[in-house]
């Protein structure tokens, strides 16, 4: 161990060491927190005016965070926000936290790594460490950190300069796992780049899981979400193909979760939402494409889960038809939930936005009500959540559930809408009309 490490190591465990976090979004304002929490000193950077003048008011903007908290963390000076990446040349650690959106052609969109990148060479200096958050493809720590931060410098990973990989796994909403206790992945370009960054992560993390490489803690990441991908892809088509058979999906689910092993039960729904399901794993097939090898799996369940949203509207426009005698253009529906989850606040890939777009192309009058959520603005339309929940569910002709808010009295819906499309199973164990109610 050199002098460099050596001092790094010894910052990290008596947590003099500054640390910087890029991106304070849904990843990186918790993981500031938890740093500063463990006595680090923390600056969140982030373009985003409004996030930082938010965060230098002691107030939160991120439902997993509270304003409490920060009030505190600020007041104690452990918690900074700034615009200004020049406050890396403090910084010992950096977390880069950034999004990686895929482009409209499913290429990953790799341009907020690669800008955050350019930021840390202009202010890196021997004996910084830094850890990659985002979620891509495997080598890109190695392929494009580590390259361009090295170039036209005389830094070396592992002597100098401390490189890793550690994915992040953050499920807005949840308290029984958090930034904090959740296990966290980690692998660094070399050897000594795991073991500075795994000693960091591991004074303000309860259980850092050490792994051999980038690659292997790049590829981890992919695998989890893959897996959820297609089980989740799984469900849906059983739930297209139960309904040609006229077999209860969520009855033929809820037997098959009996068994006490070799199975894991996933739900269908309206398609995926959230910022790694629908995104992640296109990621890993897109690489393997340079590769000359097609990820089959991935792209079938994608398939399947990106026409569900096309699938639902179908749905509705047949069960207006056969129940109601009513075409979808010029029917009245309300869009139950907007989050792509229940009880958050985040619309991230929400399939409800695809649903509400296709149902405004088949010139259905859409409107939408969501507690967490009081306004929507995407690709070319706007709208605000109704204000009188109950009184437009009696008056539109159907209420699709997209998102099953518990805060929802569900009898009260059932009793006043003309017709529901419950994508959610949210009323299924009700006592229903089977005339008023059409379930995935």
């Amino acid at each position: 161990m050199n002098i460099v490490e050596k001092e790094l190591q010894q910052k990290f465990e008596d947590r003099s060491a500054k640390i910087a976090v890029l991106g304070m979004g849904y990843v990186g304002l918790p993981l500031a927190v938890v740093f500063a929490e463990a006595g680090f000193e923390v600056i969140g950077i982030d373009p985003d005016e409004r996030k930082i003048k938010s965060l230098n008011a002691k107030k939160s903007y991120i439902g997993d965070v509270s304003t409490e908290t920060v009030e505190r963390l600020v007041d104690a000076g452990k918690l900074k926000a700034t615009t200004d990446f020049a406050a890396i040349a403090e910084a010992d650690g950096v977390s880069i936290c950034v999004p990686t959106p895929l482009r409209k052609t499913g290429d990953p969109d790799l341009s907020f790594i690669l800008n955050a990148t350019a930021d840390i060479k202009k202010y890196l200096h021997p004996g910084m460490a830094i850890v990659l958050e985002s979620t891509t493809y495997p080598g890109t720590t190695r392929e494009l950190l580590l390259e361009e931060l090295t170039d036209g410098t005389d830094l070396e990973a592992g002597k100098n300069l401390f490189l890793a990989f550690s994915p992040e796994r953050v499920d807005p909403g949840r308290e029984d796992w958090t930034t904090a206790n959740m296990p966290k992945v980690l692998g660094g370009v070399t050897k000594a780049c795991g073991d500075i960054c795994a000693l960091w992560y591991g004074q303000a993390l309860t259980n850092v899981v050490h792994v051999s490489s980038a690659e292997v803690a790049e590829m981890a990441k992919l695998l989890e979400n893959t897996f959820r991908m297609v089980n989740i892809g799984l469900v849906n088509e059983m739930a297209i193909m139960c309904e040609r058979l006229g077999v209860d999906v969520w009855e033929v689910i809820d037997a098959a979760a009996t068994k006490p092993f070799g199975f894991m039960k996933f739900t269908p729904g309206p398609g995926l939402g959230g910022h790694c399901i629908p995104i992640d794993p296109l990621y890993l097939s897109w690489k393997l494409k340079a590769l000359n090898y097609t990820a089959r799996f991935i792209e079938l369940a994608s398939e399947i889960n990106t026409n569900m949203p096309r699938y639902v509207v179908s749905r509705t426009q047949d069960a207006l038809n056969d129940r109601l005698g009513k075409p979808l253009n010029g029917a009245k529906v309300l869009v139950l939930g907007a989050a792509y989850k229940p009880d958050i606040d985040d619309l991230r890939e929400s399939p409800a936005l695809d649903v509400i777009g296709l149902l405004r192309e088949k010139k259905a009058v859409v409107s939408y009500h969501d507690p967490y959520i009081p306004h929507i603005a995407h690709e070319g339309w706007a709208m605000d959540s109704v204000d009188d929940l109950m009184a437009t569910v009696a008056d539109v002709d159907c209420v699709v559930i997209v998102t099953n808010h518990s805060s929802y009295d569900y009898s009260a819906i059932l009793e006043q809408a003309n017709l529901i499309m419950d994508t959610r199973n949210a009323v299924g164990k009700m006592d229903y009309d089977p005339e008023r109610v059409e379930i995935l």
